[in-house]
């Protein structure tokens, strides 16, 4: 099969105070990242992209691509409702660096599944990188229509699945397209265990937490699919439990957490943003503190 696979980290965007990119945090993160030996690593919306100006999409992407120096993919959002605006962004991504693309298709308008494979091939076309297209909510891609696009567009060769419930959609993904496209999953990473016996063949969560999956990940490879639950459970659902609790506390959530590891400076998220309450605040500080613990279990044993 070809395509994407393994632990493929989305970066988190570190700011200063008064939310400016802080370029020493975002090199101690993607040093974490090569440290953990993950297969790939993605600014995305999981980076706050849509937060982010076109010069600082490209000074981030450049400034990743340089330090990573090849030793793993690259890859790239560069979804846009309109075709020329992602024809653009994507050409401007391969010049920054970029190795691979990801894009979901146009969901300011409802298109229909012609003018969604005629978007990617014009991008395709542009730039001449693989792809990691994306099934997410707000512009769901049937499985179907999926098996459409990888045979009109070879440069497409790998789906992220974030339709909810993800394990079914998994499952009917990998029913639908077979080998033709490498399957992912996303939303998190809660289910990986499950999506892994369905046929996924990696996912791509927070960075925060690169090192957690990739024992996850180690332990599917080996077969110890029971090892893989219980980190999952141990380590990995705690954390997404309360981020995804409420609009974007994620962000807060898993900057604190690189925060506390001494990566980020600031764990600050570029407005509009819900800031946590005062319960949730204690409920955060409390994880940080629970993640530090075990963080410390690990370095001990090991």
């Amino acid at each position: 099969m070809t395509g994407l696979t393994g632990i493929v980290p989305i970066l988190l965007t570190p700011f200063t105070a008064n939310g400016t990119i802080d370029y020493g945090s975002l090199r101690l993160e993607v040093d974490a990242m090569l440290e953990a030996g993950v297969h790939g690593i993605g600014i995305a919306i999981g980076s706050e992209i849509f937060k982010l100006t076109l010069q600082e999409r490209r000074a981030m992407l450049s400034a990743v691509a340089d330090q990573v120096e090849g030793q793993m993919p690259v890859i790239m959002n560069v979804s846009a409702p309109g075709t020329h605006v992602a024809v653009q962004l994507a050409t401007e991504a391969a010049e920054a660096g970029a190795t691979r693309l990801m894009i979901w298709p146009p969901d300011f308008f409802p298109s229909g599944p012609d003018a969604v494979i005629e978007h990617l091939d014009q991008i395709a076309s542009a730039t001449g990188l693989p792809i990691v297209l994306q099934d997410v909510p707000q512009a769901p891609i049937p499985p179907a229509l999926a098996l459409r696009i990888a045979d009109a567009v070879p440069l497409v060769d790998t789906i992220k699945v974030e339709t909810q419930p993800t394990v079914a959609q998994v499952q009917a993904m990998t029913t639908a397209v077979g080998d033709k496209l490498a399957i992912l999953g996303g939303a998190g990473g809660g289910t990986l265990v499950e999506e892994f016996r369905r046929g996924a063949r990696g996912t791509m969560p927070f960075a925060s937490q690169a090192r957690e999956f990739m024992q996850v990940w180690n332990a599917l490879c080996a077969g110890n699919f029971d090892t893989a639950a219980t980190l999952v459970e141990a380590e990995i659902l705690p954390v997404s439990r309360l981020g995804f609790q409420s609009g974007d506390l994620f962000y807060h959530i898993h900057k604190a957490l690189l925060v506390q590891r001494r990566i980020f400076k600031s764990a600050y998220v570029r407005p509009p943003t819900s800031q946590p309450d005062a319960i949730t605040a204690k409920e955060l500080d409390h994880m940080v503190q629970r993640v530090a613990a075990n963080t410390q279990k690990h370095k001990e044993l090991t």
